[in-house]
């Protein structure tokens, strides 16, 4: 946590729209990826490894220097006699790759990484007829539910959600599931943190318990992203309302909202698909 100025203050250098740079989606994440990182003239320098697969982060930080840095990463690679590997790379550090190490390197793309983007307005207002199934459940839920209660997450209210997170694991299945527990981890990580971490978030309330939670930040001048939505499954329109009021309550100065990628998951997908993104935010793989 003592690294969080350093690697906020990299992060804001130039505009990324990755929803995973950032100390957050870094700091709840860095066991399951075994995330190292390291400074180099005044870049953040990260390394992950998922699968047996070892990878590193495109460099973070300022405009000017970035081929010398790159340039130290790549040695450092060939010192331990393995490739250079970049994933999640943003278009734009393609295309400063591309001038560094001219047709030296293999491009492919992460489809099932995508993030998706949508106007903030679309998902607070859910105007239109591609949005009346929203409505539906929406209104079925008021008519169920007319008793709940939204309120913004504080330190507060973390414990709760940890046992709304651990009653959403069992009917999941958790405890079969390898990303799912590390998932529930992350996430109790995030809540423990809450403070540290500064964050915005909003839960919905039903009879004095939390059966659905979701937390974000800023990740650019225009632009939030949704780190995590959880909510009682066995709830009709509870996805959609704690969505709506989220946007609603935390995010509508702000043109956009990121909600982050599908992983090739097919509900997920359809689901992220049903809220009609205006972008997708493109990463790819280099591999020199």
């Amino acid at each position: 946590m003592a690294q969080k100025p350093f690697f906020d203050k990299c992060f804001t250098q130039r505009r990324y729209e990755n929803a995973h740079f950032n100390f957050t989606n870094l700091f709840m994440w860095r066991n399951i990826y075994s995330i190292r990182w390291a400074e180099q003239d005044g870049y953040l320098i990260l390394q992950a490894e998922y699968d047996n697969h070892r990878f590193m982060l495109q460099p973070m930080g300022p405009d000017q220097g970035v081929e010398a840095v790159l340039e130290k990463m790549a040695a450092y690679c060939a010192a331990e006699n393995r490739p250079f590997v970049l994933r999640g790379v943003e278009k734009f550090m393609v295309d400063i790759i591309e001038k560094w190490r001219p047709g030296q390197f293999m491009l492919t793309s992460e489809r099932d990484n995508f993030d998706y983007v949508y106007n903030s307005k679309d998902l607070i207002e859910l105007k239109g007829r591609k949005y009346h199934g929203k409505k539906n459940h929406i209104n079925s839920f008021y008519r169920n539910y007319s008793n709940y209660q939204y309120f913004p997450l504080t330190a507060e209210w973390a414990p709760k959600c940890i046992e709304s997170e651990m009653e959403w694991c069992k009917k999941k299945g958790c405890d079969e599931d390898a990303h799912l527990r590390g998932e529930r981890d992350a996430v109790i990580e995030v809540l423990t943190h809450w403070d540290e971490l500064k964050l915005t978030g909003g839960l919905l309330l039903i009879s004095g318990k939390v059966e659905a939670f979701t937390f974000g930040e800023q990740l650019n001048s225009d632009t939030a992203v949704i780190h995590v939505e959880k909510a009682n499954p066995d709830i009709r329109g509870v996805y959609p309302v704690i969505n709506q009021k989220f946007c609603a309550t935390a995010w509508q100065h702000l043109s956009f909202i990121n909600r982050e990628e599908d992983m090739g998951i097919e509900g997920l997908r359809k689901a992220k698909e049903s809220y009609y993104p205006v972008k997708m935010t493109e990463k790819f793989n280099i591999v020199f």
